[in-house]
């Protein structure tokens, strides 16, 4: 006899030699107990998992001499001739070259004809995603209600390819990835019968670059044994697919999780040189951070993980180097790595840059980590340090909410200003420079005259909005500004950075050290005097407030200066914002 390739040779025979299908083999092998046998069927799947394989046991099943039975004699005549090909009633369609209608019509005018010998007269239709519309839409009232010696079986591989109307007229069986472990078990028991000795490691290597097809495992097998003879390692494996071994690949991991940049480059000029695939390296790199991941989600738990005794001593060193945040981060770089390599020029160049970008990644923080580190500093004790490092009254401003308010109105969110508690002077440029930025020995504390000094730094378009506010206190490292409740829109229109930054400079020059803006819905006391802004550098007392007919405050009157207006840092933004020009409509 001529040599039959080690996938036909141990194709299997019936539902029990079907490895990693059991949910499938199970579901038709009730069936046909019970006596529930359907008149369609799909199967669907990844390539080499199984599929037309299932098909024929299933029509053997159906058409053998004492069945429909799931144990038939493996020597009945009738189930030999369908697993020879011989079958006059058990036909293999290949649809991508069947897929017209003339084809179909065809099928259909020979479907009421009885089987010839046979139960069951069986179309087993392989790639029925290929088919036309025109032919699925002229199978459509077969398929539905075909003669009761009739079944279809149909296999595809792209089933979102195939029409609903199709679909909702099948049983419909997804068969799955084989696990690695169990395409290892099956070479292994493959390499027996043959009387070949393979290396473990060799034999997961051929489970990983099969992914998941059985079929491809079993190609791969005979090819090695043709190139290696009786005896095979894993290095002629990898030699001969470009693939990556579990060491490499376990080593340039901890290299990225370790940050060892030069390492890492190290490895993977080796890898290249050796002419390993460099798709299939970020291909296994991902699978393993990704085993990483999970291995710190369970705690350590590996009954989810499909991986040696070697990976799972790795994964438990490698979990502690860095946490679940730096992995997911590595894992979004190779993914994208993986996405652009497909349509890279410079391969080796674009996953040199993935490499340095996830060590990157691995050592980063998150911002919320930031944050807990300086609130754990903060209780332990580092506040002084933490002083230090604060900027200077130039500096930019911190965003905080910092709002009281007896009457429980919050305003929106306010600017803290940070401040040295102990203010240095700026360098001698200039004597008087010094004189005028240094603290005055003795603090104004007059409220109503800071005030007016606070009132006199700002823009012409920011003071507007402080008019009915006043200085509430200066306590500690606060200064606290209160608005009347009728007012509370303007609080949280003059609640800006800049504005905040302006009032802080001017208490500081003053001999205020002070840090932070604090807005509050407050009455103003009976003795303080409303100031009622007019222009840049001057205020007028108003006895009371400009009010529309609704009672909201009305917009400042009074002569404005259209220079200043227009420099004002917000009417710029707002200009910059809207891309809008300012226009003087008051004659």
């Amino acid at each position: 006899m001529s040599y039959q390739v080690i996938a036909r040779k141990y194709r299997p025979q019936r539902f029990a030699d079907v490895v990693g299908q059991e949910h499938v083999t199970q579901t038709l092998s009730n069936a046909i107990t019970s006596g529930r046998i359907a008149h369609a069927y799909l199967f669907s799947g990844p390539r080499g998992t199984g599929k037309t394989t299932i098909a024929r046991i299933f029509a053997k099943c159906l058409n053998a001499t004492d069945g429909p039975s799931v144990d038939f004699k493996d020597d009945d005549e009738r189930c030999v001739e369908i697993t020879q090909g011989r079958s006059l009633d058990v036909l293999e369609i290949d649809g991508a070259s069947n897929n017209g209608v003339e084809q179909v019509r065809e099928l259909r005018d020979t479907a009421p004809y009885a089987p010839a010998t046979c139960r069951y007269k069986v179309y087993i239709i392989d790639e029925v995603h290929m088919l036309t519309t025109a032919a699925f839409n002229a199978l459509l009232k077969t398929l539905e209600e075909p003669p009761a010696h009739v079944k279809f079986l149909f296999a595809t591989t792209e089933p979102e390819k195939v029409l609903p109307t199709i679909l909702s007229r099948c049983q419909r069986f997804d068969l799955r990835r084989i696990p690695a472990a169990r395409i290892v078990s099956h070479l292994e028991f493959i390499a027996k019968k043959e009387g070949v000795t393979i290396e473990t490691a060799a034999l997961q290597a051929i489970a990983r670059g099969a992914d998941g097809g059985m079929r491809d495992a079993e190609s791969t097998l005979d090819q090695l044994i043709s190139f290696c003879g009786e005896t095979i390692q894993e290095s002629d494996v990898l030699s001969m697919f470009g693939l990556t071994s579990q060491t490499q690949v376990l080593s340039l991991a901890e290299a990225v999780l370790r940050a060892d940049a030069a390492g890492a480059l190290g490895q993977l000029h080796e890898l290249t040189t050796g002419g390993k695939e460099l798709g299939r390296l970020v291909g296994d790199l991902l699978d393993h951070f990704r085993n990483v991941m999970v291995y710190q989600v369970s705690e350590g738990d590996t009954g989810i993980l499909e991986i040696s005794e070697a990976e799972q001593t790795a994964l438990a060193q490698q979990a502690q180097i860095a946490d679940r945040s730096a992995v997911s981060r590595v894992l979004e770089v190779l993914t994208d790595c993986e996405i652009q390599l497909r349509n890279a020029t410079s391969k080796k160049i674009l996953v040199e840059v993935s490499l340095m970008k996830a060590i990157d990644s691995a050592r980063a923080m998150s911002l919320n980590d930031v944050l807990d580190r300086l609130q754990e500093l903060r209780e332990a004790g580092g506040g002084e340090a933490l002083e230090e490092s604060r900027p200077r009254p130039e500096a930019a401003p911190v965003k905080k909410l910092n709002v009281e308010s007896a009457q429980q109105v919050t305003a929106a969110p306010i600017a803290e200003t940070t401040l040295d508690p102990k203010p240095q002077p700026e360098p001698e440029l200039d004597p008087q420079v010094k004189k005028e930025s240094a603290p005055q020995p003795a603090p104004e504390t007059d409220l109503q005259t800071i005030w007016s000094a606070m009132l006199d730094s700002l823009g012409v378009f920011s003071r507007a909005y402080f008019q009915e506010a006043f200085l509430k206190s200066i306590e500690g490292d606060d200064v606290t500004i209160g608005f009347p409740e009728a007012f509370a829109p303007q609080m949280e229109l003059a609640n800006t950075k800049e504005t905040n930054q302006s009032l802080l400079a001017v208490l500081y020059k003053a001999g205020h050290s002070l840090r932070t803006v604090s807005y509050v819905i407050a009455e103003r006391p009976a003795d303080w005097i409303p100031q009622t802004v007019v222009a840049p550098g001057t205020t007028e007392t108003a006895a009371e407030p400009a009010t529309n007919a609704e009672g909201k405050p009305l917009p400042p009157k009074g002569p404005i200066n259209k220079e200043e207006f227009e420099n004002d840092p917000l009417i710029q933004k707002a200009l910059e914002v809207f891309k809008g020009q300012i226009v003087d409509v008051r004659n």
